[in-house]
């Protein structure tokens, strides 16, 4: 049993069991019409209409009362369906946030202002928290995006994912650093000095990792962190030098540093948003994912997430 049938019954009776018009009225072949009726008359075990010939002439008893049924189903299924929309089209609500520190604190800020002033009625929950966890509450359904660079695309199954933005590693160091001087730095000029950077699994930590395994490179890991606020700060103690996410540097805020430019040493980095596959989404999430990526439509962003593009109406 199927909703095509189901409205198929509700306009047989309604176009006074004219086929031709059920046909019309519902974009499809007499053939097919005739066809359903049937299969629906098998599966149900009795017979709903009366016949003489090819034409129908009415209803029987138990097509009365499948009829009533029908009529209820449909209403309900109309019921949902503006229940749907009130969601999905609401300007309040919550928009719930998984992401790590670097995005929160450095990727975020302007693209939430201009969420909130498009949305003002919408409360913002941010989440910090590893990529691992970061999948787990997207997975769980505790959060609506969630935004990171490891931990995503490995759940893709799970989840619909759509680029945010790309970025690269620089090399951090005090102002006075012999580093600071070289027009230009190589992966061996870096590992002649103790490292702090991201610990495993964080903000592009396998990336550099890769960088100095392919060239053949010991590294000296000083100490691991999880942000880049804190690689800042043993950077600034001289305890070694910084490998962290370019975007994280600020020269009007980490006066006494110098970012060192290293795009050419480094992998490419791409951060991603990713929702739930199968999740209907409010119509304000929808805006957040396209002002964090301009080129993302409603309807790409349909198709990602449901898997298939989007189907008829029922």
């Amino acid at each position: 049993m199927n909703l095509q049938q189901l409205r198929i019954v509700r306009e047989t009776a309604r176009r006074q069991f004219n086929l031709t018009a059920v046909s019309t009225a519902l974009f499809t072949s007499q053939s097919g019409v005739s066809k359903h009726l049937r299969d629906l008359e098998e599966e149900l075990g009795v017979t709903l209409f009366e016949r003489r010939g090819k034409r129908l002439l009415g209803l029987t008893e138990p097509g009365e009362l499948v009829l009533g049924s029908v009529e209820r189903i449909l209403a309900e299924l109309d019921n949902m369906r503006q229940a749907a929309q009130q969601f999905v089209h609401s300007d309040s609500g919550s928009l719930r946030i998984a992401t790590t520190h670097t995005q929160a604190r450095y990727a975020l800020p302007a693209v939430l202002k201009q969420f909130q002033q498009k949305f003002p009625k919408v409360r913002l929950a941010l989440h910090q928290c590893g990529p691992d966890e970061i999948a787990e509450l997207l997975k769980a359904g505790e959060v609506d995006v969630g935004i990171a660079t490891e931990g995503l695309l490995a759940n893709q199954r799970h989840f619909a994912c759509f680029p945010y933005y790309r970025w690269h590693h620089s090399v951090v160091v005090p102002e006075a650093h012999p580093l600071a001087r070289l027009p230009q730095v190589s992966l061996a000029d870096i590992a002649a000095y103790p490292v702090i950077t991201y610990h495993e699994g964080y903000t592009g930590r396998n990336n550099i990792d890769e960088a100095f395994r392919t060239a053949g490179i010991q590294l000296d890991i000083a100490m691991s962190a999880l942000d880049a606020d804190v690689i800042k700060t043993y950077v600034e103690l001289d305890l070694g030098i910084g490998i962290m996410a370019s975007m994280a540097f600020d020269e009007r805020r980490d006066q006494g540093l110098r970012l060192l430019d290293c795009r050419q040493l480094f992998p490419t980095n791409t951060t991603y948003l990713g929702v739930r596959r199968g999740s209907f989404l409010r119509g304000y999430v929808y805006d957040f994912l396209s002002l964090c990526s301009p080129g993302l439509t409603r309807e790409a962003a349909d198709e990602a997430i449901f898997g298939v593009e989007e189907a008829e109406p029922v």
